[in-house]
């Protein structure tokens, strides 16, 4: 398989993490859309938010974002976007957790 997020959290290509624990790894996004921008994503693939079929990850998943998040000092406010699918934005084949925070957030996203 070459998923990217699987080579990012196989070590394959370097990421700038800022957590990792034996289910998942947070990263800076690259091409990030706020001042915080982080990814949360199983270590094991998972497709997409349809693919999850376990809770207990799922929740771990969550947790981890608002772990990241109090870390980073978005006590103010951040968002926490999961695209799914071509429609819903997902451009990486593998489930991920976007952080967002640093700037006010607008709503319709878009």
């Amino acid at each position: 398989m070459d998923c990217l997020f699987c080579r990012i959290v196989n070590g394959e290509i370097p990421s700038r993490r800022v957590y990792e624990d034996e289910q998942i790894v947070a990263f800076a996004d690259v091409a990030p859309q706020a001042p915080t921008h982080v990814l949360v994503v199983p270590r094991r693939h998972v497709g997409s938010l349809d693919d999850l079929r376990d809770p207990a990850l799922a929740g771990r998943l969550l947790t981890v974002a608002a772990e990241v998040a109090a870390t980073l000092g978005l006590g103010a406010g951040y968002r926490v976007v999961v695209n799914t699918g071509p429609d819903g934005g997902q451009t990486v084949g593998h489930l991920h957790l976007h952080v967002l925070g640093g700037r006010q957030m607008t709503w319709p996203p878009g």
